[in-house]
């Protein structure tokens, strides 16, 4: 074979590799396309991954985020540090479903999306993915929140090693334009059972050792810096956050009506959550449309 013909095919397998690359991770001097969108998707399931903008994200406005301002101020903290190019921490958000998790980061993206944040959506299964994602993200001079959202694991799941190791313990740690924040159920995202106290022991002198099984269960929830509660609300606060959106919506029915309805409705669902607020909000406020259209 000749040095031309040679020539030739590395040519060609070096376009076909910048083309691959290119779909992966996108043009390399495409520096605009995060003006594209606010919030993108690690899309894998074509087999290999590649980010997806995502054309009409679901903001969240934080002021209604009622309940839960301490949880808030903390995340608003960070954020600002983050985004201003100071010292952060990753940030965990566990608590009861519907509490607030979700709509908080989604909140964080249209206070921060002007000053050039964006959001990268990661799913829990596409977590063995992660280093990919990062390298992706690392020559941006945009600011990106990599978020897991509902994140839990089993034991022996390959993407708790994944994420354990791009939290802190690899030598390739986040970019300082990463800052991964995940939502959970869990406090320490993963099961826990009965029998892993099992294994906790007294020395001589008294003190209490944890066993090993539940020391590499609290080794994850460890490695964020940042770990906020969001906790269940009483009732008090349950009809402070109905009063909000009902005000919000600018319904014209009486409190008292309000009030009674809101709490019939939470025994009915089980639930005193600022998404069970909302959710009854809306629907107390579709009758009423639907009531004045007939």
């Amino acid at each position: 074979m000749s040095l031309r013909s040679i020539a030739r095919r590395l040519d060609r397998v070096l376009v076909l590799a910048e083309r691959a690359l290119e779909a992966r991770f996108g043009s390399a001097d495409d520096a605009a396309r995060f003006d594209r969108s606010l919030a993108w998707r690690w899309d894998a399931r074509r087999g290999t991954g590649r980010l997806r903008p995502i054309p009409k994200p679901a903001l969240f406005d934080l002021d209604d985020l009622v309940g839960v301002d301490r949880a808030r101020e903390r995340l608003l903290q960070n954020t600002e540090q983050f985004v201003s190019g100071l010292p952060f921490n990753h940030v965990l958000l566990h608590g009861e479903r519907g509490t607030g998790k979700s709509s908080a980061v989604r909140g964080l993206l249209a206070r921060f999306g002007p000053r050039g944040l964006r959001v990268v959506e990661l799913h829990r299964h596409d977590l063995l993915d992660l280093p990919d994602v990062i390298e992706a993200l690392a020559a941006s001079d945009r600011h990106f929140l990599l978020f897991c959202d509902d994140l839990a694991f089993d034991a022996g799941d390959a993407g708790y090693r994944e994420l354990k190791a791009a939290l802190e313990g690899s030598f390739a740690a986040p970019p300082a334009n990463v800052c991964i924040v995940a939502t959970s159920n869990r406090r320490h995202l993963i099961q826990e059972r009965v029998a892993d106290n099992t294994e906790a022991r007294l020395d001589d002198a008294g003190d209490l050792h944890i066993g090993e099984t539940v020391d590499e269960k609290l080794a994850l929830s460890d490695r964020f810096g940042l770990v906020i509660g969001f906790y269940p609300f009483d009732q008090a606060t349950y009809l402070e956050v109905v009063r909000h959106y009902a005000q919000k919506a600018g319904l014209d029915t009486s409190w008292e009506r309000v009030r009674e309805e809101a709490l019939r409705w939470s025994v009915r669902r089980a639930s005193r959550s600022g998404r069970c607020a909302r959710q009854f909000v809306d629907d107390l406020a579709g009758r009423k449309g639907l009531a004045r259209t007939r």
